[in-house]
């Protein structure tokens, strides 16, 4: 008797196995056949004016830029308001951005060299206006309105020794401006493995 009983377990177990996987493969084999809709009924297509919103990446050759003039004795007021907190005065900090911090935290056997900053590393002064309007500050990306941010890369230009102080910042100035690390940059023309172009 207690072998009937168990062998009726055994039994119902493997016919239950057996329906629930042919319930599992019949439904994959139907998904598989059915074609996905073009549209789930979630959402909506972004605006123009949305995607424009977003689309706010500038180019080395200045591609992107807003117009607008930045000026250096502005740029500090808005510097000492709402950048200083984090990269400091010129004084020795973890993330340098002013001139006098090339000389400060010196990378051992490279005379006059500290730590990378705008001046002694960027190879684009776009790359400034771009990099600041994109994540600075900190607490508050984005937040910064175009003329701030042309205000802070003059006054970064200027504080780097790359401008002189009276110098004014424009669409068409800021991609002409060289930057002192721009030769060391090369192109990678590398052949023959994985290319990222």
């Amino acid at each position: 008797m207690y072998k009937r009983i168990l062998i009726n377990r055994y039994v119902v177990a493997l016919l239950f196995f057996v329906i629930s996987a042919v319930v599992i493969i019949v439904t994959t084999i139907d998904r598989s056949r059915s074609k996905h809709p073009d549209k789930f009924g979630i959402g909506r297509a972004a605006k123009p004016e949305e995607i424009a919103a977003l689309d706010i990446d500038v180019r080395p050759d200045g591609k992107g830029l807003p117009a607008g003039t930045g000026r250096s004795a502005a740029g500090k007021l808005i510097y000492e308001a709402k950048c200083i907190a984090c990269h400091g005065n010129g004084e020795k900090t973890e993330t340098p951005l002013l001139g006098e911090a090339l000389f400060l935290n010196k990378v051992p056997g490279v005379e006059g060299l500290s730590s990378k900053t705008i001046g002694n590393y960027w190879p684009y002064a776009t790359t400034i206006f771009d990099y600041v309007r994109r994540a600075m500050p900190y607490n508050a990306p984005g937040s910064l309105s175009n003329q701030e941010v042309y205000d802070i890369t003059a006054y970064l230009l200027y504080r780097n020794h790359i401008i002189s102080e009276n110098t004014i910042v424009t669409e068409q100035s800021l991609p002409q401006i060289v930057m002192p690390s721009k030769k060391k940059f090369v192109e990678d023309d590398r052949k023959g493995g994985a290319e990222l172009r």
